[in-house]
C-alpha cells in the first residue's frame, strides 16, 4: 500500500471498474501494516464486478472473491455501501470534515469523551495505528453528534474499525458508516441503535439457536444459569472475537447481505462450538468465557472458507420472518419496560425458577422446558392456569381458565411416571371459529415435548425439514400482512394482556404472526395441524396420527407419531392421566 490516497472512480453502473487486483496495498494510512495479516492468495475480482447482479455478486463475497487485495476491498467497499438505501438526509463526508473541523480544531481528541451510547461496549482497535486509532476516535465521536438518537451499539465501533482499515481518510470511513447506520432497506437492518433494538436481536438469535443448533442450545442450556445471557454476547462472538482475517471474510458479505449475515456466522460458530466440545460438554463453569475463547482461536478449528461455506449452507427463514420475530421480540421487551432511549437494563430479564412449583416437573426440568421457548415468552413467569389437581378433571374447566391466554404450555404426567407436554402458541378461544367441527389452528411455534424418561423436544415438520416448503412469494407493496381470516394463524388481539408479544398496530397495518402458516408453500395440509379442541377433547398434531389426544375426561390419552411434528410417540401409545397443568405467562 502507497503512500498516495487511492482515487475513486467513479462511473456509470454498466462500465467495466478496472479494480487493483494485486494482493499489496492500496489504502490504509490509518494501518499498522506489521499487524496486517496476509490476503488469501491471488485475488479474483472480475472486472466488471459493480455490473454484475446482486445475487452473483453476493456469490462472489462468500467466495472470498477479493480476499486476496487489501486494494480491491479499499475500492470496493465505498462503491458497495453507496448502493445500500438510506434516508434522504444522511450526513456525508463533507459534513463530516466540517463538523470535525468545529469539533476538534486544534484540540486533541483525549479531551472529548466517547458518546454514551459506547458505554460497555467494547472498542476494538484490531492492526489499526496509533494514528488509526485517533481517528477512529474522532470519528466515532462525529457519530454520536451527528445521530443523537443512537443510545446503545455494539457493533458500531467494530464496523467503524474495520471499514477504516480499508479508507483513504477519515471522511470517507464516516460517508460509509453513516450510510449504514440511516439504511432504510425493507425487513433489513445493518447496525442496532437501542438497547431496545440489540436485546430483540439477541433474543431473535436465541430463538433461531434453539431451532437451528438444537445439540449446541441443549448444551448451554445444562451449563448455564441464564441461556438468555449467553446469546446476549452473540454479537462480540463475531467482533471483536474473531481474527481481524476472518472478521473482513464477514463483512465482505455483510455490505451486501445486512444483519442475517450476522446470525448465519454466529450459529455456523456455535455448531463449530459443539462440535469441539468435549463430549461431556463445557469443561469450566463459564460457558460464556469458553465460547469467547473458542471464537478467538476460531483457526484452529476451522478455515474461514469452511466456517461460511456451513453458514450458508444453514436453511434460515425468510428475511421477513426473522424480521417478524424480531418485532415480537422487541414488543416483549416493551411489555417488560425496556425503552428506546434505555442504554442499559434497569433490571434482570431471565425469570427466577426457583420460586416455580409444579406437581408435574421439578424446577430444574421447567427451566429446560423454558429454555425451549421462543425467546420473547420465556422473559415473563410462568403461571398456573389450570390443574386436575386443583381444578378437576373438566374439560369445559380447562377451556375457562386457559381462553384469554396465549400462548400455553401444556404438561402432562402419566400414571407410569412418564411426563410429556406441548408448547401451543394460540389461544384456546380459536377453537370457536370452527363452529360445531373441530378445526385446527395454531402456528409453526407449535411443538411437542418429552421430559421424562428423557428430555426432547420437537418442532414443526418445516422447521427440521425447511426443503419441504417455500416462503410465499412477496407480494409487490410493502405495507404488513393483513391480518389472518383463517383460522390457521392467531389472529387475537393482541393489545390483551394476557396475549404476548405478537406485534400489532390499529387497524389494516397488524403484523402477521411469526411462522403463520399461509407464510408457506406447504406440502400437504397434514403439515399444518397444530391444535384443536371439541367438547370431546383435545388434539395436539395430525396427519398419519395425532402427537397428543385427551379425551373430555382429561383422563386417558394416546400419542403417536404425526406428520406436523414428525414426533415418536411421546411415551406409551395408550396411557392414563395422573395430573395434568396447563402454564400461561404472567404479563408484568
Amino acid at each position: 500500500l502507497g503512500s498516495s490516497p487511492v482515487t475513486i472512480v467513479v462511473t456509470s453502473e454498466a462500465d467495466t471498474w478496472d479494480i487493483d487486483t494485486s494482493p499489496g496495498r492500496g489504502c490504509g494510512p490509518f494501518v499498522d501494516w506489521a499487524k496486517m495479516p496476509e490476503p488469501q492468495g491471488p485475488a479474483r475480482v472480475p472486472r466488471d464486478v459493480l455490473g454484475r447482479p446482486p445475487k452473483e455478486l453476493k456469490r462472489l463475497a462468500r467466495e472470498g472473491c477479493w480476499a486476496g487485495s487489501h486494494a480491491g476491498r479499499a475500492r470496493l467497499y465505498p462503491r458497495l455501501i453507496q448502493r445500500v438505501s438510506c434516508r434522504l438526509v444522511t450526513p456525508d463526508a463533507l459534513v463530516y470534515r466540517d463538523v470535525a473541523g468545529r469539533l476538534f480544531g486544534k484540540r486533541s481528541v483525549s479531551s472529548h469523551p466517547l458518546p454514551e451510547f459506547l458505554e460497555g461496549c467494547p472498542v476494538p482497535t484490531y492492526c489499526l495505528s496509533p494514528h488509526g486509532v485517533t481517528a477512529l476516535k474522532k470519528i466515532l465521536i462525529c457519530v454520536g453528534a451527528l445521530f443523537p438518537d443512537i443510545t446503545h451499539s455494539p457493533l458500531l465501533p467494530a464496523l467503524a474499525a474495520l471499514l477504516l482499515h480499508y479508507s483513504e481518510d477519515e471522511a470517507q470511513c464516516f460517508e460509509s458508516l453513516s450510510r449504514l447506520i440511516a439504511s432504510n432497506a425493507p425487513h433489513a437492518a445493518y447496525i442496532d441503535q437501542s438497547f431496545l433494538a440489540h436485546q430483540a436481536s439477541c433474543m431473535t438469535f436465541g430463538d433461531l439457536a434453539s431451532k437451528h443448533c438444537p445439540a449446541a442450545h441443549k448444551l448451554i442450556a445444562g451449563a448455564a444459569d441464564n441461556v438468555l445471557e449467553v446469546y446476549s454476547e452473540w454479537l462480540s462472538w463475531l467482533f471483536p472475537g474473531l481474527p481481524l482475517g476472518y472478521a473482513v471474510r464477514v463483512l465482505d458479505v455483510f455490505l451486501l447481505e445486512g444483519q442475517k449475515v450476522l446470525y448465519r456466522i454466529a450459529l455456523a460458530l456455535l455448531k463449530q462450538f459443539r462440535l469441539s466440545a468435549a463430549p461431556a460438554g463445557p469443561q469450566g463453569s463459564d460457558v460464556k468465557a469458553e465460547l469467547q475463547a473458542f471464537v478467538s482461536n476460531i483457526a484452529q478449528h476451522v478455515t474461514v472458507d469452511k466456517l461460511l461455506e456451513r453458514a450458508f449452507g444453514i436453511r434460515l427463514f425468510s428475511r421477513k420472518e426473522i424480521w417478524l420475530l424480531h418485532m415480537a421480540n422487541r414488543k416483549a421487551l416493551v411489555e417488560r419496560g425496556i425503552t428506546v432511549v434505555q442504554r442499559r437494563p434497569s433490571f434482570h430479564l431471565a425469570v427466577d425458577m426457583q420460586k416455580f412449583s409444579s406437581s408435574t416437573v421439578t424446577a430444574q426440568e421447567m427451566r429446560l422446558v423454558w429454555s425451549w421457548l421462543p425467546e420473547r415468552f420465556s422473559l415473563f413467569p410462568p403461571l398456573l392456569l389450570f390443574s386436575t389437581s386443583q381444578d378437576g378433571c373438566s374439560l369445559q374447566r380447562f377451556y375457562t381458565c386457559c381462553e384469554g391466554y396465549e400462548p400455553t404450555v401444556l404438561l402432562i404426567k402419566t400414571t407410569e411416571g412418564e411426563v410429556c407436554g406441548a408448547f401451543l402458541s394460540s389461544d384456546w378461544a380459536e377453537r370457536k371459529k370452527s363452529g360445531a367441527t373441530s378445526g385446527f389452528f395454531g402456528t409453526g411455534e407449535c411443538f411437542v415435548f418429552t421430559v421424562r424418561p428423557e428430555a426432547e423436544r420437537y418442532e414443526w415438520v418445516l422447521i427440521q425439514k425447511p426443503e419441504l416448503a417455500k416462503a410465499v412469494p412477496r407480494p409487490r407493496q410493502r405495507s404488513p400482512s393483513p391480518a389472518p381470516e383463517s383460522p390457521l394463524g392467531s389472529s387475537r388481539d393482541s393489545s390483551s394482556p394476557k396475549h404476548l408479544a405478537v406485534p400489532s398496530a390499529q387497524g389494516r397495518g397488524r403484523l402477521s404472526p411469526f411462522l403463520a402458516t399461509r407464510h408457506f408453500l406447504l406440502p400437504s395440509k397434514t403439515a399444518s395441524l397444530f391444535m384443536s379442541g371439541s367438547r370431546d377433547g383435545i388434539v395436539i398434531g395430525g396427519g398419519g396420527g395425532q402427537a397428543l389426544s385427551l379425551d373430555a375426561s382429561l383422563l386417558r390419552g394416546r400419542t403417536e407419531r404425526c406428520e406436523t411434528f414428525d414426533n415418536p410417540p411421546l411415551c406409551q401409545e395408550n396411557f392414563q392421566v395422573q395430573l395434568l397443568e396447563a402454564w400461561g405467562f404472567q404479563s408484568t
